[in-house]
Parts: C-alpha cells; sequence; structure tokens
C-alpha cells in the first residue's frame, strides 16, 4: 500500500480551485492533477505493509495537532524553482500549526521506521506535474496575468490517512482513517 496522510479540502475551496485550474488547462500542457485529489500532505509515508495497518492507525491516532488550524491558499508557485519546474502549486499558510502537525505525525511514525524527512516541511496544494520539456511560457504568461490568487481560508479540523492507488485516469485517493485534531 502507498500511504500519506493530509488534510482535505472543504468543498468551497475545491470550486474555487476548479475554476482557477479551468482557466489555466488551455495554457499548459503539463499533467493536471483531479481537484478531488487536491489535498494538504502533512506526511508522506511510501509504501507499507496491509498487514500492519492497525499499527499505523494507532501511531497516528496518538498525533495531537493542537485544534483546528487555521489554513489559508494564497499565491501560485513552482517546486523546486521557476527556471526547472516539476510542480505548480497554490502557497498553504498555515503558521506553526500546521509546522507542528507534520512534525508531531513524523514523530509519531518514526518508531515504527517511517523516516523523517530531509527536507523543510513546505505545505502546498499540487496543481499540475511538469514533465521534462514541457513548454511553459504561456502558462506562466497566464499566471503572470492574475491579480494575486487567494483561493479562500478554512479551518482544518483534522487530518487523514490515505492509501494512493494508479488508476487509468491517474492516482485515486482513498480516505483510510481519520484524527481529529
Amino acid at each position: 500500500m502507498r500511504l500519506f496522510t493530509g488534510i482535505d479540502l472543504p468543498a468551497g475551496i475545491a470550486d474555487q480551485l476548479t475554476d482557477l485550474i479551468a482557466r489555466l488547462k488551455p495554457h499548459g500542457h503539463v499533467r493536471w492533477s483531479r481537484v478531488e485529489n487536491l489535498h494538504i500532505t502533512t506526511k508522506f509515508i511510501g509504501e507499507w505493509p496491509e498487514e500492519r495497518l492497525p499499527e499505523l492507525k494507532a501511531a497516528l491516532g496518538a498525533v495531537t495537532g493542537g485544534g483546528v488550524i487555521p489554513i489559508t491558499l494564497k499565491g501560485l508557485g513552482w517546486f523546486p524553482n521557476p527556471h526547472a519546474p516539476r510542480i505548480f502549486w497554490v502557497a498553504v499558510e498555515g503558521g506553526e500549526a500546521l509546522r507542528g502537525l507534520a512534525a508531531a505525525t513524523e514523530a509519531a511514525l518514526e518508531p515504527l521506521g517511517i523516516a523523517r524527512e530531509a527536507r523543510r516541511y513546505t505545505p502546498h496544494l499540487t496543481l499540475a506535474r511538469v514533465e521534462a520539456g514541457s513548454e511553459l511560457g504561456p502558462l506562466r504568461r497566464a499566471v503572470a496575468q492574475l491579480p494575486l490568487v487567494e483561493a479562500g481560508s478554512f479551518l482544518g479540523a483534522d487530518f487523514h490517512l490515505y492509501e494512493s492507488r494508479q488508476g487509468a485516469g491517474g492516482s485515486i485517493y482513498t480516505k483510510l482513517h481519520t484524527v481529529a485534531l
């Protein structure tokens, strides 16, 4: 099983992101994310044996996030950088509370043998994946003409353990477990 943890988006925010993607899609030949798959990843777990799923759920149940997390989606960007991007994203502002949830998740899962991330936690929503050699000029121009993108704010009240499976039209995410904050 390929697993990760993340915070789901409320319907109103998903609708705004649907509109944003629809406006930008004609300008970029990239692999656009399906809006129903958009989430804020808090920890990528990777491959995990199904028979150890109860152990993983128990560890996640012990994560304390300190209550609901105020989250704002504002701004667009490129990873790892704008000159050679692999990811086109919406910035996620969640402050110390969101960073704390990611750190607590890392700490809870490390005793199970799940390695900590080497990179600093940078919350974002992946709008599209960029293939090497993609022509990005039209998309960059379309993005530059947009006002500052503000896709909304919400309170993250829980996070989920997701399974990611490859399907004919891309990845399919299934919620396996929910933890209230």
